[in-house]
């Protein structure tokens, strides 16, 4: 059973990833084995063993000579240590790999194993468990094999359609590019245009060709491109397929996507309009574990796709890389302005802007932006940072995420947290993964006054809150989330904001602006009949996906009502025809 590799030789024939088993059951492992090589086979090296020894030879002979592990799938990880030392063997050497657990079919009923699964997780142990393979061919086994390789082969820039960025220098308009890449939730991988790949990759494009460079998956290579070229070569629309609709929403992040799928699915024109591509916010969060229906976690971007694809299956319009800049009302329809293709009619909106994150305000860091220094969170930049030492700033549940992603990769991460607690703004989830990870430390009180490099990041000065006293550290990348700031600057006045810029909704607006509805505002209507306001943005709101995504739900719901009560009628699909006069 296994493969021809000599794990003592330091030599290996072994060109594909590999897909390793361990379980000290003999009846059990060749089901296993069946199962891998049947559907894998072609494309994966399957190795099956029997002992810790064994397995431990395999996962160091892999480590030196250089083998992609994809995954490492452990049986009788409670029943002995053997199971739980293969995981801590293969998190030392081979930290790229995904490792999961199996457990029995009919297993979930015992509350230990979910406890104990919890546990693992939680203390990074393992990231998945998976139902043993019955009968052949069992789909259920293949559907959580086939996620978690997915999952590896996005990580390690290994996914099919990756797009290849290459520039002269990690920050500039290469930054720029990838930033816009990770917005329209585009699995892509950068490489310096005077390092090996990058030599070869400028080699395939056209003779002269400027940088930064953009290539896809097709052939296509793109010199220096806007975002909007970036858009259309992703498949993202741009302009709207007509100009009239039952309401256009701003923002594509979970609220707009979800308002999107709801109202197309019942018979309402839609237009989702953003000044990136989709997801928002969510695109930078690598693995969500609390959102409802998805047990072993989504990433961001995953969901984003997901929502996107099932709001354009429905017949919703978008039209990505452009702002909306106005808004005012004519009779009674709305009349928006877009940035790139000019006025639609609505009849009503949604604000779904979200937030981005505020600045640092540290000059010589802002100066490495795209080289060591980001904001958000770390999906795309995780995989070149193996052997670093990393720090995140911020103490709320997108920090988190960022620090258990990027310990996967990293040397050390390093949380950086004003407040002397993370329970004071982080799920107690990740609280428990972060506190039981060794490769990750906080530093409370604590806060990023300097930093610099040549050419890149290397060095960090952080200060203590109480003491004033300044450390300098080295540092290879720093990931800033520092809390939020709503995209409402360019709002008319006559939609109400609290003193942070977040919009006023239903009962929370001016008693004078209620009193010109005629009516009592809707529960998420803004100071301006007819307009929305759902998610981050909104006063008040609750700053998790899931909310945001229940309140894009609800919207539809209220823009029915909306509907009914100024009776105006849903133009629907029919819209489709261009309307003159816009």
């Amino acid at each position: 059973m296994g493969m021809n590799t000599n794990a003592g030789s330091g030599t290996s024939t072994v060109a594909r990833p590999v897909l390793l088993t361990v379980d000290g059951d003999a009846n059990n492992l060749p089901i296993i084995e069946r199962e891998l090589k049947d559907r894998y086979g072609r494309h994966y090296e399957i190795v099956c063993e029997q002992t810790t020894d064994q397995a431990r030879a395999r996962l160091e002979h892999f480590a030196v000579s250089q083998v992609e592990v994809a995954l490492v799938l452990v049986g009788s990880w409670r029943a002995s240590d053997l199971g739980n030392e293969v995981l801590r063997a293969a998190h030392d050497l081979l930290p790229n790999a995904r490792r999961a657990v199996l457990i029995p079919w009919g297993d979930w009923g015992e509350p230990a194993t979910g406890r104990a699964i919890f546990d693992g997780i939680s203390n990074g142990r393992f990231d998945h468990y998976v139902l043993r393979p019955s009968a052949s061919p069992d789909e259920q086994f293949h559907q959580t094999i086939s996620m978690v390789l997915l999952e590896w082969a996005e990580a390690n820039r290994a996914a099919p359609y990756t797009v290849d960025v290459v520039g002269e220098s990690w920050t500039g308009r290469a930054y720029e590019l990838r930033d816009a890449l990770q917005h329209c939730a585009v699995s892509h991988r950068f490489c310096l245009a005077n390092s090996p790949e990058g030599r070869e990759l400028v080699a395939s494009a056209p003779q002269g060709a400027q940088l930064p460079l953009v290539l896809f998956p097709d052939g296509r290579v793109l010199q220096n491109p806007t975002n909007l070229e970036i858009s259309q070569s992703t498949g993202g629309p741009i302009i709207p397929d007509h100009t009239h609709f039952d309401f256009v929403i701003v923002g594509a992040g979970p609220a707009g996507l979800s308002a999107a799928v709801y109202g197309a699915s019942e018979g309402f024109s839609v237009l989702v309009v953003d000044k990136g591509g989709i997801g928002g916010q969510a695109t930078s969060s690598s693995l969500i574990r609390n959102y409802l229906g998805f047990p072993r976690g989504v990433s961001g971007r995953q969901l984003a796709q997901n929502a996107y694809s099932q709001a354009w299956v429905f017949g919703a319009d978008f039209a990505f890389m452009q702002a909306v800049t106005g808004i005012t009302r004519e009779n009674d329809h709305l009349v928006v302005t877009l940035s790139e293709s000019g006025r639609v009619r609505a009849s009503a909106m949604l604000l779904a802007m979200g937030v981005s994150y505020r600045r640092l305000g540290v000059g010589e860091l802002e100066a490495l932006l795209g080289a060591g220094v980001y904001y958000g969170g770390s999906v795309s930049e995780a995989p070149a940072l193996v052997g670093r030492d990393v720090f995140v700033v911020g103490g709320a549940n997108s920090a988190g995420q960022s620090a258990l992603h990027l310990a996967q990769f990293a040397r050390s991460v390093t949380l950086v947290v004003r407040a002397e607690s993370l329970r004071e703004g982080m799920s107690d989830y990740l609280v428990r993964q972060i506190e039981s990870n060794e490769a990750i430390q906080t530093r409370f009180g604590c806060e990023v006054v300097g930093g610099g490099g040549d050419s890149r990041l290397d060095h960090l000065v952080l200060r203590d809150v109480t003491s004033k006293t300044e450390t300098k550290v080295d540092a290879q990348a720093l990931f800033i989330l520092i809390g939020a700031e709503p995209h409402t600057g360019w709002l008319p006045t006559e939609i109400e904001k609290d003193e942070r810029g977040f919009i006023l909704t239903g009962a929370g607006i001016s008693q004078r602006s209620a009193s010109q509805f005629g009516r009592a505002p809707f529960l998420l209507e803004t100071s301006m009949p007819g307009v929305f306001a759902v998610g981050d943005v909104r006063h008040g709101s609750v700053k998790r996906v899931a909310s945001a995504v229940g309140e894009g739900s609800v919207a539809v719901q209220l823009l029915h009502q909306y509907f009914a009560v100024e009776q105006l009628k849903p133009r629907g699909r029919s819209s489709d025809v261009p309307s003159a006069g816009v």
